[in-house]
């Protein structure tokens, strides 16, 4: 299929690209850094310059690529996340989920596109009460912290446009994210010992390797009928169990331990609900109805071994022999 991949440069993006060509689609590729362009093309996409939130431009990309099917992967998360300016961080990626959004539905609409799969997230905005792993059909969280909320608008808007439109269209839920390229943030934090276990550390997590969000995407190209699919790896952990493991994978001391409070005023209240409240993910309907595996099924392996490498050692081959 003729496959347009929104954000191919990014972290997804980048392990999305050559999975697609790799599995016999035909990719156009939309970044807004003409120095990419070469890049992609080296990997055999066919590449447009457009900014997301330009909505002449990507209808011309869209319009010239004319693609099958369009995947939007495009963020913005900055380099240095912090919790206390949580808001701030992610103002450009809400305007992507957005405002980007529409002008992405827009032209495929117009240039009746069959099918439109797009990024979301899951873990943090699912509700913190009841059990520890939320399916697709539990509620989400109705009382963020104040600093998360326009983030986690800013998703439902997505699932809600993507979900309803006059095309096909799926939300993957991405789970946290790790792997080449979306491992930095955190590494970083945690040799810095500025990632510490706030409370008793409770907060459910569900990570996902970055090539195993890619491999989902090229599954949902070919699978599965509108709707939000979780994708995330088959073991949610609480931060107390998992933080000392990435820790010592990343090559950090252990974590410091600081009490709630505390960690209210250091870090802020998104951090302390992150920590000791969040909620995990299950993948059972993305691997039933998308008939897609992770490659990494748990954050212990990949912490171990892919942390800066895409695939298992053996495992490339089988994944592009798809």
């Amino acid at each position: 299929m003729r496959v347009l991949v929104a954000g191919a440069t990014g972290v997804v993006g980048r392990q999305l690209v050559p999975q697609l060509i790799a599995a016999g689609h035909q990719v156009s590729a939309i970044t807004r850094s003409p120095d990419k362009t070469d890049s992609l093309r080296a990997a055999g996409a066919d590449p447009y310059v457009a900014d997301g939130l330009d909505g002449a431009a990507v209808g011309e990309a869209v319009a010239l690529a004319k693609p099958d099917v369009i995947v939007h992967e495009m963020t913005a998360i900055p380099a240095d996340l912090n919790f206390r300016k949580f808001r701030e961080a992610f103002a450009t990626t809400n305007k992507l989920r957005t405002t980007g959004l529409d002008h992405l539905l827009a032209a495929a609409q117009a240039a009746g596109v069959q099918r439109f799969i797009a990024q979301s997230f899951t873990g943090f905005p699912n509700m913190r009460a009841g059990g520890p792993v939320k399916t697709e059909n539990d509620p989400l969280d109705p009382n963020p912290p104040a600093g998360m909320r326009e983030t986690f608008e800013a998703l439902g808007y997505l699932e809600r446009a993507v979900t309803s439109a006059s095309l096909t269209g799926i939300a993957l839920r991405y789970g946290g994210l790790y792997g080449p390229g979306a491992s930095d943030v955190i590494v970083r934090m945690i040799r810095r010992r500025q990632l510490p276990i706030i409370g008793g550390g409770t907060g459910i997590w569900s990570f996902l390797h970055v090539a195993d969000a890619a491999a989902a995407a090229v599954a949902a190209v070919s699978h599965g009928a509108p709707g939000i699919y979780n994708v995330c790896d088959d073991e949610p952990a609480t931060v107390a169990e998992w933080l000392p493991v990435l820790a010592r994978c990343a090559g950090g001391k252990p974590p410091l331990r600081m009490p709630g409070w505390l960690g209210r005023l250091v870090a802020g209240d998104a951090a302390v609900t992150v920590m000791t409240e969040a909620r995990g993910s299950s993948n059972a309907k993305a691997k039933r109805e998308l008939g897609w595996n992770p490659i990494w099924p748990s954050w212990r392996e990949g912490f171990a071994q892919g942390l800066d490498q895409a695939y298992p050692a053996g495992h490339a081959a089988q994944v592009t022999g798809r």
